[in-house]
């Protein structure tokens, strides 16, 4: 143990020199050392899209988060926790990731942007039916939906107030970063205009998902989020509880179960099948698969879509 620690305060040393010397001869190429940019940490996909939006070709953003992993049970890496404590800006959300919470805590200071400070969040059983004893994320949250990017007018609010954020850090380009937000907003008005106009009619409006992840989606559109597993995407839920769902499931007639990309659909076919109902992917959002080319928008219209389809929109 001592000799990790004194390993990691040689480390420290060592970065500080690094970080001297490179804001001294303006190198660049370590974090911070760029003067033209802001260096900005993202927890996870949405706050990466809307830094990289609002922030353009004057920030550098760095995801904590792979593509294809599950961002809520992240771990950092020591060079991970270097770049917190280097960034110019930690833009994250508060209850969601406990280490990227502990990193902040131990080197964020000032420069952190916790996004929940802009939208307080919902609690986890707006949107939907509340479920005794449901696991998950409503622990480390304080029995709130972490997921407030699922409603695009919430994401607008926090892109406004990002752009403030990167206007002190670099006042520069403070109007540059104000314009972004606006143009960022125009986007998401327009994607909340066809959600509200795709959504406004149709046969059905229960959404029964294996991840209890759009309860903002829902409250914004005037849908009934029926969650099987709570906010917990890898949480299996008891023999009680899906015997529960599956009734549930009846009761609501559902014709499809909803399951996301990141994590098994085991639960959902499992109650699809004994509803005699299709499974369909409503993504929550939380990283783009590996590989993926598309970007927060383009993924909510594919929501958009397989929402219509299940809930025969017209």
């Amino acid at each position: 143990m001592s000799n990790r620690t004194t390993f990691r305060v040689l480390a420290a040393a060592t970065t500080l020199l690094a970080l001297g010397a490179a804001a001294g001869c303006s190198t660049g190429g370590a974090a911070g050392a760029d003067p033209q940019r802001v260096d900005v940490v993202a927890a996870f996909y949405p706050l990466q899209f809307i830094a990289e939006r609002v922030g353009g070709d004057a920030v550098r953003v760095t995801n904590l988060a792979k593509p294809g992993a599950e961002p809520h049970d992240l771990e950092l890496n020591p060079s991970q926790v270097g770049q917190v404590s280097e960034a110019e800006l930690i833009v994250y959300l508060k209850g969601f990731q406990p280490a990227v919470d502990d990193a902040v805590a131990q080197n964020g200071g000032d420069r952190a942007f916790d996004v929940t400070s802009v939208q307080p969040l919902l609690d986890a059983s707006a949107g939907g039916h509340d479920h005794e004893g449901e696991e998950g994320h409503s622990e480390d949250s304080g029995g709130k939906d972490p997921h407030v990017w699922l409603d695009p007018t919430r994401l607008a609010g926090i892109g406004d107030q990002l752009a403030q954020r990167l206007g002190k850090a670099n006042p520069e380009h403070a109007a540059d970063y104000t314009a972004r937000a606006a143009a960022l907003r125009a986007d998401l008005t327009t994607l909340d205009g066809e959600f509200r106009h795709g959504l406004a009619t149709c046969q059905r409006r229960e959404i029964v998902t294996s991840h209890a992840a759009f309860g903002y989606l829902a409250d914004r559109y005037q849908l009934d989020q029926v969650g099987i597993t709570g906010l917990s995407p890898d949480v299996e839920p008891s023999p009680q509880r899906l015997a529960h769902a599956i009734e549930e499931a009846k009761e609501h007639q559902a014709t499809t179960i909803f399951f996301e990309t990141l994590v098994s659909p085991k639960v959902a076919e499992t109650i699809a099948g004994q509803v005699g109902a299709k499974t369909a992917v409503l993504d929550p959002i939380e990283g783009l698969a590996a590989g993926s080319n598309g970007d927060y928008l383009s993924v909510m219209r594919t929501n958009l879509q397989t929402l219509q389809t299940a809930l025969s929109c017209s």
